[in-house]
C-alpha cells in the first residue's frame, strides 16, 4: 500500500508542476530507496495516459563508479543519454539518499573531472534550451529518508512531517495554496525586474552586481519542491566585491565551511574555506565555474532550519544564495557550466541588507517592498 502522502505528492507533480498530458514520455530517477514514491508516480502518470521511464540507482553504484573508473570513462557520456535529454517530455528527479557521505573518499579531482566532462556541459545546455523553448519540463522532489534526516539532525517521523509542510502537502488543496504562493511572488518579481543594480551588504560581505536586462523568476512549486524564491542571472561581468557564505557548501555530499569569495569584474579572484577549500578550488577551476550564475532570495520562511539540503535549504526565508557556474537562460544568463552550485547566506543577521539601485529593499530576513 502506497502512502497517503506520496500519492498526494505525486499527484501534486502531474497535476500541477509538469501538467503531464497523453503519450509524453517522463524520466523519472533517484536512488532505488525511495520505492513508494516511484511506485506512487508510475500510477499517476499512467493515470494521466503519459510513458513513464523508471530510472533507480542502486546503492553503491555511484562511489564505486568514481573509484574505479579511467579519464575516459568519466569524460564518456552514452548515446542512450543524449537522446533522453533530446527527445523526453520530462525530468523528474527524486532527491533522497542511503549515504550522503559517500562520496567523501573520492578525490575532489575526480569528482570534478566528472561534473566539467565537455559532454554533460553540452546536455545542460541542451536541456536548458530545450526547457526554454517549452520542450521539456522539469521537477525536483523529495523522499524523507534516514540519511536525511540525520543530517537536518532529525528522527525520520519528524523529517517526514517536516517534508509535509515544506511541501504544503499538509493542506487540503496544495495546488491551491502554491497558486496563492505564485501570487503573491509575482509582485515582488515585478519590481525588481524594473532594478539594474543589486548591492548586498552583510557581514564580511559588500557585493556589487547588476541585473540590467535580466529577467527575475517566481519559483512557486513548478520546478521544485519544496519552493519558494525569486531568482536571476547576473550580468556576467559586472560582480564586484566579496560574500562570507554563514551555511556550509555542500557538494556531492562534502561539506565546504565558511567559504570566502572576492570577486573581481565577474571573476572569483580569491577563494577560502576552513574545512574542504581543496575541493572548493578545484570546482572553481572547471570551464566558467569561477563566474556567478545565480542570485537568489529565499522566500518559504516555513523552511526555519538549515537541513544541508540545497533542495530545502535554498528556500529558506530570510536567506540569500548565490551560484557559482551554469546560469539558466531563461533569466538571460549567458554563463555555460557543467554545473551550478548554490551557497547560502544568512541575512537575518543583525545589519544585513540587500539594496536595489541604491534603495533598501530587505533588510535582516524581510521585505521592505
Amino acid at each position: 500500500m502506497i502512502s497517503p502522502l506520496y500519492e498526494k505528492l505525486a499527484q501534486l507533480i502531474v497535476n500541477y508542476s509538469l501538467d503531464i498530458k497523453k503519450g509524453q514520455r517522463i524520466r523519472v530517477f533517484g536512488p532505488s530507496i525511495a520505492k513508494e514514491l516511484f511506485q506512487a508516480l508510475l500510477v499517476e502518470i499512467v493515470k494521466a495516459g503519459g510513458h513513464p521511464w523508471l530510472d533507480a540507482e542502486i546503492e553503491g553504484i555511484q562511489e564505486l563508479f568514481l573509484k574505479h573508473a579511467s579519464e575516459e570513462q568519466l569524460l564518456y557520456v552514452d548515446n542512450l543519454t543524449k537522446q533522453m535529454y533530446r527527445e523526453f517530455d520530462g525530468f523528474i528527479r527524486i532527491h533522497a539518499d542511503y549515504n550522503t557521505r559517500k562520496l567523501s573518499l573520492i578525490e575532489p579531482q575526480l569528482i570534478a573531472k566528472f561534473r566539467g566532462a565537455p559532454e554533460r556541459k553540452e546536455l545542460s545546455s541542451v536541456f536548458e534550451n530545450r526547457y526554454i523553448k517549452g520542450e521539456l519540463n522539469w521537477v525536483v522532489i523529495p523522499f524523507p529518508c534516514q540519511a536525511l534526516a540525520q543530517e537536518a539532525n532529525m528522527d525520520l517521523f519528524s523529517y517526514y512531517e517536516f517534508v509535509e509542510k515544506a511541501l504544503l502537502l499538509d493542506k487540503e488543496d496544495p495546488v491551491k495554496e502554491w497558486q496563492k504562493i505564485e501570487n503573491e511572488q509575482e509582485r515582488i518579481v515585478n519590481y525588481l525586474n524594473r532594478v539594474d543594480n543589486i548591492q548586498v551588504v552583510g557581514e564580511e560581505t559588500d557585493l556589487r552586481l547588476s541585473v540590467k536586462g535580466r529577467k527575475w523568476i517566481n519559483c512557486c512549486g513548478r520546478l521544485n519542491l519544496p519552493d519558494g524564491e525569486v531568482f536571476t542571472g547576473p550580468v556576467e561581468d559586472s560582480v564586484n566585491g566579496q560574500i562570507r557564505f554563514t551555511f556550509p557548501g555542500i557538494y556531492s555530499g562534502n561539506e565546504i565551511e565558511n567559504i570566502f569569495l572576492e570577486f573581481k569584474d565577474g571573476k572569483v579572484i580569491k577563494a577560502t574555506a576552513d574545512k574542504g577549500e581543496e575541493l572548493l578550488k578545484e570546482l572553481l577551476k572547471i570551464e566558467n565555474a569561477n563566474k556567478l550564475g545565480e542570485f537568489a532570495i529565499g522566500t518559504n520562511y516555513g523552511i526555519s532550519k538549515f537541513t544541508k539540503s540545497i533542495l530545502f535549504d535554498e528556500k529558506m526565508g530570510g536567506t540569500i544564495h548565490l551560484a557559482i557556474g551554469m546560469g539558466f537562460k531563461e533569466t538571460g544568463s549567458k554563463n555555460e557550466c557543467s554545473i551550478h552550485w548554490d551557497i547560502l547566506k544568512d541575512m537575518k543577521i543583525a545589519g544585513s541588507k540587500i539594496l536595489a539601485d541604491g534603495k533598501t529593499i530587505y533588510a535582516e530576513g524581510k521585505w521592505k517592498i
